[in-house]
């Protein structure tokens, strides 16, 4: 830690002994509102704890220091919200993203940046989250799945191989790259145990690499945001001062945003004294004329009736389209405007799963009902989130229902799907995945 200290006070100047006080606080705690399930309001009426703005996204929050287990609560498990340190949702802001957009998070796990554009995105566009670590892909997709995000894509491939078969297809990429996470260390050991200054050296080089890959991505005129939760200046503005040398075709651009502190002129810092951990973000643009790509929405074209039945059963006006694909035992919905051979990626999920093909019947998927509405589902049940049924629920128990509640049933929190289960004489038979439920 000697070297790290001396490195800062280096870095920060007179700002040290600043930096130092905030260093040796609280860390700083906090949620991001997830817009596609509720609204900050909404959310703020719902919890017991005061939420308090921070200066990085507007669905962004502060929490008290002695709030507790806040992952088993109902609101989390129906993904009212995303725990997500404050300075890390500075990187979305500045990429900008808008409805309609082709946005690719190409090193995306756990999820808290592909959830923001997912909510970004409201539904249209297309979202692609890439991770290249296997059980940290499948840690991805359970949050994308959680948040309710319908038009997204999960994959667990090399950058470089990911971004040469999709090259020219993005318009906003994002990448928030490994990096030796000093912004991590007040709370994460092993981030300052694994930190020296040869680390930092190795990561760098690594993160021009993937950078490298990134561009390819790209759409002409298209953005692409650099962004790591470090603050050395050889992984921030070292790797793109030599991206920038390496690449003519893209120049360093205002985001437009104020928080934290400029550096490169356009882009940002924050240090804790600044109200997060720790973050850098740059916003890049590829030169040339931007393009807008008209992709219509898609369709599988005939679709067995048995499986459009089924569909029709559980929501109105097919919510997710009718671009329906069999992939053995799954019934999978793609996104509207998906468009791709997915053959060699290393897709873990694109759209949602509807169901699965047992041997004498449909069974519905539990990612179906996370990523609908409640007035798309044909049968509900809403439980207020203190209620002793939705805490049943989530333990993985039967419930009482009302008698006139028949078959498959979305279970709702205060309005917002978190599951379902499956409704007779009364009782609701739960369909909440064994991996999700809370234990006694």
């Amino acid at each position: 830690m000697d070297k790290f200290l001396f490195r800062m006070k280096s870095l920060l100047g007179d700002e040290y002994s600043e930096f130092l006080k905030y260093y040796e606080a609280d860390n700083f705690r906090g949620l991001r509102v997830n817009t596609l399930k509720c609204t900050p309001e909404t959310l703020k009426s719902l919890l017991n704890f005061e939420l308090i703005n921070t200066p990085f996204c507007k669905e962004g929050f502060y929490i008290p220091d002695d709030v507790v287990s806040l992952g088993n609560s109902p609101l989390h498990h129906c993904g009212a919200f995303y725990i997500q340190e404050p300075s890390a949702t500075s990187a979305v802001e500045m990429l900008g993203v808008e409805e309609g957009d082709f946005v690719l998070d190409l090193c995306a796990a756990p999820g808290g940046k592909s959830t923001q554009i997912g909510a970004k995105l409201n539904g249209t566009g297309l979202l692609w989250s890439n991770e290249i670590v296997k059980n940290r892909a499948n840690i991805l997709l359970s949050n994308i799945e959680r948040m309710g995000i319908s038009n997204a894509v999960v994959s667990n491939c090399h950058p470089d191989v990911l971004c040469e078969r999709l090259a020219n297809q993005f318009d906003r990429v994002l990448v928030d790259a490994p990096c030796s996470g000093e912004g991590m260390f007040r709370k994460n050991q092993e981030a300052q145990t694994d930190w020296s200054e040869e680390h930092v050296k190795s990561c760098a080089e690594r993160q021009l690499n993937i950078l490298n890959s990134a561009k390819k991505a790209l759409k002409s005129g298209g953005v692409l945001v650099y962004s790591t939760c470090t603050f050395s200046a050889e992984e921030n503005e070292g790797v793109i001062t030599r991206f920038l040398d390496e690449n003519s075709d893209f120049e360093l651009e205002d985001s437009g945003v104020i928080f934290g502190r400029p550096t490169l002129n356009y882009a940002r810092r924050i240090f804790p004294m600044d109200g997060g951990e720790g973050h850098f973000a740059a916003r890049l643009r590829k030169k040339g004329e931007i393009e807008k790509t008209a992709i219509p929405d898609i369709s599988t074209g005939k679709v067995d009736k048995e499986v459009l039945d089924f569909y029709d059963n559980l929501f109105y006006n097919r919510p997710f389209g009718e671009n329906i694909k069999i992939i053995k035992d799954k019934i999978l919905i793609l996104p509207k405007k998906f468009k791709f051979d997915i053959k060699g990626l290393s897709v873990l999920r694109a759209g949602v799963i509807l169901g699965e093909i047992l041997k004498n019947r449909l069974e519905p998927h539990h990612s179906a009902f996370t990523s609908v509405k409640k007035i798309d589902c044909c049968s509900v049940v809403d439980f207020d989130v203190d209620r002793d049924e939705i805490k049943a629920f989530l333990h993985g128990e039967e419930i009482a229902v009302p008698n006139n509640i028949k078959g498959f049933t979305s279970v709702c929190v205060n309005g917002m799907t978190t599951g379902f289960g499956k409704a007779s004489n009364g009782r609701l038979k739960n369909k909440y995945p064994k991996g999700l439920r809370i234990l006694r």
